[in-house]
């Protein structure tokens, strides 16, 4: 079953009981497996797109990203099972019918479609939240002044001296100065971290592309070998149908040589019949 938190983000792959393996069964039971995750995926990347566009404003927090970046992994594992399931739904054995064959082809080719529109949306979204974020971190860092100190150039030449003569109270706030500054670089490094983690989750995306291609590549073969069969059902089918307007037209040929035979018999009868009469 789904995970589903409060606010409204799905995060785990649908899984339905798999009650039988192959053939029908099966199709049917990834077909639903597919359909449900593409439907996920579009409602996580549209709450994405929310939180992307309150980064940098006023309701940009630590809580928003975090949530942000929940859901964007859980999105991130979601197209990969759904990318698996897609692969195992074209590896199914394809059924001898043809008209099975046609539908199962024209469902396969929605849904390989609707799931490339969805991650086309959920990399934007990816992207459009690594571009904020790394403007974030640039900022961040340049106030924060790693690469020097972080307060400029306010403190005196001697401002270690007079530290040490500062009043007890004076120290305790620098110490808790210094502290709230090895917080703000230990939470910059946090977010420089998941950076990091979304741009190999967008590598990861596409690879995904790249097998998407690959399967609409041999979703053609699969058409073309369709269609050349329906071809061929169809020549056979008409040839069928010419051997049958041939069959029937030697049959009623047959039926017009049997009537004209018995039509002479019939006349020969009468014939001999009134010969044998005049003679008597």
């Amino acid at each position: 079953m789904a995970n589903s938190y409060s606010n409204g983000y799905q995060y785990s792959s649908y899984s339905s009981p798999d009650s039988s393996s192959g053939g029908y069964g099966e199709f049917s039971r990834l077909s639903d497996v597919i359909s449900t995750n593409v439907q996920k995926v579009s409602q996580n990347v549209a709450s994405m797109q929310k939180m992307v566009n309150q980064l940098g404003t006023p309701q940009d927090c630590e809580s928003l990203r975090a949530q942000l970046h929940q859901v964007q992994h859980y999105t991130n594992q979601l197209v990969k099972d759904t990318n698996n399931h897609l692969k195992e739904l074209s590896s199914l054995p394809n059924p001898p019918n043809l008209s099975d064959q046609k539908q199962r082809k024209i469902l396969k080719e929605r849904l390989t479609s609707q799931f490339s529109e969805a991650l086309k949306n959920f990399q934007l979204a990816q992207r459009n939240a690594a571009q904020k974020e790394k403007a974030s971190v640039m900022r961040a860092r340049a106030h924060s002044g790693l690469t020097g100190n972080p307060f400029g150039d306010d403190t005196p030449s001697g401002g270690q001296n007079l530290i040490d003569l500062q009043s007890p109270t004076q120290t305790q706030m620098m110490t808790s100065l210094q502290m709230e500054e090895e917080v703000n670089i230990e939470l910059l490094r946090e977010r420089e971290e998941a950076v990091r983690k979304l741009e190999a989750d967008i590598v990861d995306v596409n690879h995904i592309f790249t097998d998407l291609a690959s399967l609409v590549h041999e979703q053609g073969e699969v058409i073309d070998s369709i269609e050349a069969n329906v071809e061929q059902a169809q020549i056979q089918v008409s040839e069928g149908t010419q051997q049958l307007a041939k069959a029937r037209r030697h049959q009623a040929a047959a039926r017009r040589k049997a009537c004209f035979l018995v039509v002479v018999l019939v006349l020969v009868a009468v014939v001999i019949g009134l010969i044998i009469w005049l003679s008597s």
